[in-house]
């Protein structure tokens, strides 16, 4: 029986990305105007079915708390209204960017006479496997159609009602703009075998995009015959420098920890210029208390937060945790020297930001800082796609 069902999958995921090859040909060529209205389509149809998207993805959830889900899963599996509404408005600003495919730049003149340059073209067919958020799926597929990719979207089985609701919204709104509906396919199946068949179609899929946890990540390294962009951890930071502005330094510090905590560009931890340590830290204390956010301090900022209701000594592990939770390890630093340095040596090079007035250190932060997304003046949830 085991058997038979393996070769199920194996010919479902087959079938799938054959299709995939085929509509990526059609989505490749298709003009700007009827992929934007394809977007638009979608972004309608998920409005008109708000009710039915709701529905779905409360029995998702229900199911994951009886299952035990901790509390940083379930808040990415829940899809709120408010959380429709960007998924929608997301959508609508897909469509009004420029269309990259077929844009060209560094057109130069070589000495033979030949013109030479590059122009932007589609990957081809891109995988995207992912946990738990349901608004990947029409973040992934707005942005595949928009940049003329097909796409293969293997959400978390833990989403698969919310996934299956939106897969035959994005199908619906890919007819109604006369495109193929295999250009975005959403795997409708929690057979983790799945999985190991997508990221091993080498004849079908050009690259994987995984969005996940360590497991995830971990297996798709281990087992992907595919190219892939991804990424592991995200501990994230918030630099603190001598010359921030105060309120500024405020907002952004308790916005980055305390928007979200479940999400991989909320930061971990927060570093402060000593000069300014003793003037910002007892006005955040507040803020975080709040939220009832736990300060895991090094010995400094514990002497300048003794008083606040949770309070804790770091230890060596906490500048290397993604906590995904209110905790926030804390602190102060020499300067921006030190500052670039701890980040770089504990960062898992996702996302930075400095508070500075001062150009130069905001231009030194981005330079030497080694993430992919570094800031200036902006909390690091900027990062988060919408």
């Amino acid at each position: 029986m085991l058997a038979k069902e393996y070769m199920d999958i194996k010919e479902y995921m087959q079938t799938m990305g054959q299709r995939a090859r085929v509509a990526a040909t059609a989505i490749a060529a298709a003009p700007s105007a009827i992929k934007n209205r394809a977007l638009l389509e979608i972004a309608q149809l998920i409005d008109e079915r708000q009710a039915d998207l709701l529905a779905a993805n409360s029995a998702d959830v229900a199911q994951a708390r009886a299952s035990g889900m901790d509390e940083a899963m379930l808040d990415r599996l829940t899809l709120s209204p408010k959380a429709i509404t960007t998924m929608i408005a997301g959508l609508q600003q897909i469509a009004a960017l420029p269309d990259p495919v077929g844009e060209m730049s560094n057109l130069k003149m070589r000495p033979s006479g030949i013109q030479v340059g590059q122009m932007r073209v589609p990957l081809g067919v891109i995988g995207i496997i992912y946990e738990a958020r349901p608004n990947v799926t029409i973040d992934a597929a707005g942005l595949c159609i928009k940049s003329g990719n097909a796409s293969i979207l293997r959400g978390g089985s833990e989403a698969i009602h919310c996934n299956r609701a939106l897969a035959a919204i994005v199908k619906q709104g890919l007819a109604q703009a006369g495109l193929p509906q295999d250009v975005v396919q959403v795997v409708e199946t929690t057979d983790r075998a799945a999985v190991g068949e997508l990221i091993t179609m080498t004849q079908y899929v050009d690259i994987i995009v995984p969005r996940g946890g360590k497991g995830l990540i971990a297996r798709l390294m281990a087992e992907s015959k595919v190219p892939m962009i991804k990424h592991l951890d995200g501990i994230c930071h918030v630099y603190i420098d001598d010359q921030a502005d105060i309120e500024q330094a405020k907002a952004i510090a308790f916005n980055a920890k305390c928007h979200r905590y479940g999400t991989c560009n909320t930061i971990e931890t927060l570093l402060v210029a000593r000069g300014i340590a003793a003037t910002v830290l007892p006005q955040l204390a507040p803020l975080y208390a709040s939220e009832q956010v736990e300060l895991r301090c090094d010995d400094e900022s514990y002497q300048l937060l003794q008083g606040y209701p949770h309070l804790a000594l770091a230890v060596e592990d906490d500048w290397a945790t993604e906590y995904l939770a209110p905790i926030l390890a804390i602190k102060v630093v020499d300067g921006l020297d030190a500052a670039i340095a701890h980040i770089n040596h504990y960062s898992s090079k996702h996302t930075e930001s400095i508070i500075t007035q001062h150009h130069a250190s905001a231009m030194r932060f981005l330079r030497e800082v080694d993430s992919a997304s570094v800031m200036v003046n902006a909390s690091t949830r900027f990062a988060d796609g919408f």
